[in-house]
């Protein structure tokens, strides 16, 4: 919640001295409602203040804005998470045509099942589509080339093309370096069924929706089988098969899902006592701060944390996403955030079921709370 404070110059001290000595986002209006604001975040809101709004110093060229500031507004935050998110929203809405040049957002990349194509392909890229289209995306992933090289090595256990070009198939077509290898159906040259490609991305699409797992199931599967029938050198290929599918699988950090099912609770520190910050993300959006305090109102000690926390959360109504560049927007703070070589707070992913691990989230409630070292990547 914002507050607003008239600035004064000869009453600057006073003012100085009634805001926090801690972080903030803020904004500095002038005379003129319709002039621009100037807005940013700070690591400690007084002695920020007392730079831009303090008396200027002889022959300094440091920026002073005393003589134009009539307004001051300000949002205290708890983590450097939670500053980056308001100033984004804050940065939207007053400047929708500039926030993107002040933000300098990175948008994440992604694996993308082009699933609207008459034969499906895979690529890798930053932009989403319509959010009510055919094509489903994965990620985030930290660069381009990580998500370049865990599609390619991914794709290397199927048979869907990797060509980009729209295919009028023609049997008099000679394909490609693929065909040749046998590791694609050749759709273009009338290699197989429309129903038989079909059949193969529907497996590609389940690789990527499962993390992998569907393959790894499928194929030790067959292992399986082809041991019990005594057929043990079929049965070394495809353990040979396995051995090669790990370290593909080990390289996808927890984060890297299907967008429209990347759903989770972030914990962060707050600048209310006794309390944490949650941040609900449902299908990539992000939502919050929520504050939740350790202890309940009613300091009564029947209620569990955990339930107090799914009580919380149920309470909440997620917004959808408004369109793709928003979700967008969000992934790009997300990714920001997640990959950093030490982060503030934890994040915790919904299951295949959509449910969150609240045990663990309660225990990392109690980390966050004492500042203590956040529980291992699950993906590491």
């Amino acid at each position: 919640m914002l507050t607003r404070l008239d600035f004064v110059p000869t009453h600057d001290a006073e003012l100085f001295a009634s805001v926090p000595a801690a972080p903030a986002v803020f904004l500095l209006r002038g005379s003129d409602p319709h002039s621009e604001p100037y807005i940013t975040k700070t690591a400690n809101l007084r002695r920020r203040l007392q730079r831009l709004l303090g008396p200027p110093t002889e022959h300094s060229k440091r920026l002073n804005l005393r003589d134009r500031v009539h307004h001051i507004e300000f949002i205290p935050t708890g983590s450097d998470f939670e500053s980056g998110f308001v100033l984004y929203q804050l940065l939207r809405a007053a400047l929708p045509k500039a926030y993107a040049d002040r933000l300098r957002l990175r948008f994440a990349p992604l694996v993308k099942l082009h699933l609207e194509n008459q034969y499906p392909r895979g690529s890798v890229t930053t932009r989403l589509g319509r959010l009510q289209g055919k094509s489903i995306y994965y990620g985030p992933f930290p660069s381009r080339a990580a998500a370049e090289k865990y599609a390619n090595d991914s794709l290397d256990f199927f048979k869907m093309r990797r060509c980009v070009d729209d295919l009028n198939p023609d049997p008099k077509f000679p394909g490609c370096i693929y065909s040749e290898m046998k590791m694609c159906l050749a759709p273009c040259f009338k290699g197989c069924t429309d129903d038989e490609y079909a059949v193969e991305v529907s497996r590609v699409q389940s690789y990527f929706d499962s993390g992998g797992n569907s393959l790894l199931h499928e194929i030790s599967n067959q292992r399986d089988a082809a041991s019990t029938n005594l057929d043990f050198e079929t049965a070394a290929t495809l353990h040979a098969r396995l051995e090669k599918l790990q370290p593909t699988l080990s390289q996808l950090p927890e984060i890297v899902r299907r967008i429209d099912r990347l759903s989770a609770l972030m914990v962060q520190p707050s600048t209310s006592p006794q309390s944490v910050n949650f941040f609900r993300i449902h299908s990539a959006r992000i939502d919050g701060p929520m504050v939740f305090p350790i202890q309940s109102a009613e300091h009564t000690k029947s209620q569990s944390i955990e339930s107090r926390v799914q009580e919380t959360l149920n309470a909440s109504h997620p917004a959808a996403a408004k369109n793709a560049l928003e979700t967008m927007e969000h992934l790009a703070l997300l990714k920001r955030w997640y990959y950093r070589s030490h982060r503030i707070g934890e994040i915790f992913f919904t299951d295949e079921k959509g449910v969150l691990p609240f045990r663990r989230i309660v225990r990392g409630i109690s980390r966050v709370y004492h500042g203590e070292k956040p529980e291992p990547d699950l993906s590491s």
